[in-house]
């Protein structure tokens, strides 16, 4: 019996070829790159409450600065885009309409969602949209402001809380008891915390304060035209007021000079 012929069958080899999957990053600088879906709120500004209120939806532009160029905006109920040059076919105008100063627009309404919230030219001018996130980032640094300026009221030297209260309320502070005093700086701090923690820091609203307590009590004179001091007691030029500045703005700025510091120290003794 004849032997069977063992038959080699080459395998075929299968070349493996590992595909490199090259992401091309995309860089996007345009203002829906980073859109979310989701219902929206916008307010007129100035605490405009009409009725209702009807803003343009077309004839109106936005620089496109990818582009560079101003393209024209619609909103339109049968388009895809507020982008005029983008709109294919017929075009039905819309009316964007605010009621009692406000303006609803759930998410499925991208479309004037984008034109309000991106692209519209009177937006942050006559409308706003509401944003939560932003609103109590704000008010928490408008409290910790508050706070800081709280604080510093309430541990202010009276020296310096009176002068800071006559930036404020002028010459009635003399009248005031320092109780009188305290108050109503803790009152102005919570008021205008922003503008009290610039006073308090400010070098000069306690050499204004000197000055104008020095006049007050007969130490220094200011002539009627407000453009010289002197010395009551002697008539002493001290010094002229340059042109257009506060009388006591100046003299502050004066008494850090070498002469003015003496006349400081001199005045803050009397006052003592």
């Amino acid at each position: 019996m004849a032997k069977k012929k063992k038959v080699e069958v080459e395998e075929p080899q299968v070349e493996t070829v590992v595909e490199t999957v090259v992401k091309k990053e995309i860089k996007n600088n345009s203002p829906e790159a980073n859109w979310v879906m989701k219902d929206r709120m916008y307010y007129l500004l100035g605490n405009k409450s009409p009725l209702t209120y009807l803003i343009r939806g077309s004839n109106i532009y936005y620089f496109d600065e990818e582009k560079g160029y101003e393209r024209e905006l619609k909103y339109t109920k049968n388009q895809r885009t507020p982008f005029v040059d983008e709109m294919k076919g017929e075009q039905r105008l819309e009316h964007i309409i605010f009621q009692n100063g406000s303006l609803f627009v759930p998410k499925e309404k991208t479309v004037l969602q984008k034109l309000l919230s991106l692209y519209h030219p009177h937006r942050d001018k006559l409308f706003i949209e509401h944003k939560p996130v932003e609103v109590a980032k704000s008010q928490i640094d408008w409290l910790e402001l508050e706070v800081e300026a709280l604080t510093a009221a309430r541990d202010l030297d009276i020296d310096l809380a009176e002068a800071v209260m006559r930036v404020e309320i002028g010459s009635k502070v003399s009248e005031m008891s320092s109780k009188e005093i305290r108050r109503d700086l803790l009152l102005f701090a919570k008021r205008n915390p922003q503008l009290f923690l610039e006073l308090v820091t400010d070098e000069n609203v306690h050499l204004r304060n000197i000055g104008i307590k020095a006049r007050e009590q007969g130490i220094i004179k200011l002539s009627q035209d407000q453009r010289t001091f002197t010395w009551a007691s002697t008539n002493r030029k001290l010094m002229t007021v340059p042109f257009e500045e506060h009388p006591y703005t100046a003299l502050a700025h004066w008494f850090k000079t070498d002469e003015g510091m003496e006349i400081y120290a001199n005045i803050e003794k009397r006052l003592n």
